[in-house]
């Protein structure tokens, strides 16, 4: 017996037990080894292309992202717009209200000076024409004033002088 000369029935033993595992290796192993393998392609060219699919959706999403933003961007220059030309109308309508208050003051205080001036002008016409009075009785050394012809040569004075002045007639 030698490696030419072999047994047979080692041989046939050798040869069942040899396709005995070759078939449970077949029928069991080998599909297992081939499912795992098609996995792995599966979750290689599957990754790539949930990859692809994530990058399209997240690319959608800056897209829509990029928009509302803009939108939003808007938005806010329209409200800061209106906002200004809402302080503007605001801000006119306060200084003119300040102006009308401001003039009516200003005429009123004109009103009221001219009155206070009308006033002090009658109480300094009265008070010359009675010091007049009385220097004139000093000088005479007779009370002057008083009199209604002390009264009408005053009242004649103012009148030229007012005249000449070109003040109240």
């Amino acid at each position: 017996m030698g490696p030419l000369e072999p047994d047979v029935p080692q041989l046939v033993v050798g040869l069942v037990c040899f396709f005995l595992i070759f078939g449970v290796l077949g029928k069991l192993l080998l599909p297992r080894i081939e499912k795992t393998l098609a996995e792995r392609q599966d979750a290689t060219e599957g990754g790539v292309e949930r990859a692809e699919a994530a990058r399209a959706e997240a690319q959608r999403v800056h897209e829509e992202f990029q928009s509302e933003l803009a939108a939003a961007r808007h938005e806010a220059a329209q409200i800061r717009q209106t906002a200004t030309e809402e302080g503007a109308a605001l801000l006119a309508q306060l200084r003119s209200e300040g102006q009308e208050v401001r003039d009516r003051m200003v005429s009123e205080a004109k009103v009221q000076l001219e009155a206070d001036r009308v006033i002090a002008e009658a109480e300094l016409r009265e008070d010359v024409i009675r010091l007049a009075g009385d220097l004139a009785g000093r000088i005479v050394g007779e009370p002057v004033a008083d009199g209604p012809r002390a009264r009408a040569i005053a009242d004649e004075f103012f009148a030229e002088l007012d005249a000449k002045t070109g003040t109240r007639g």
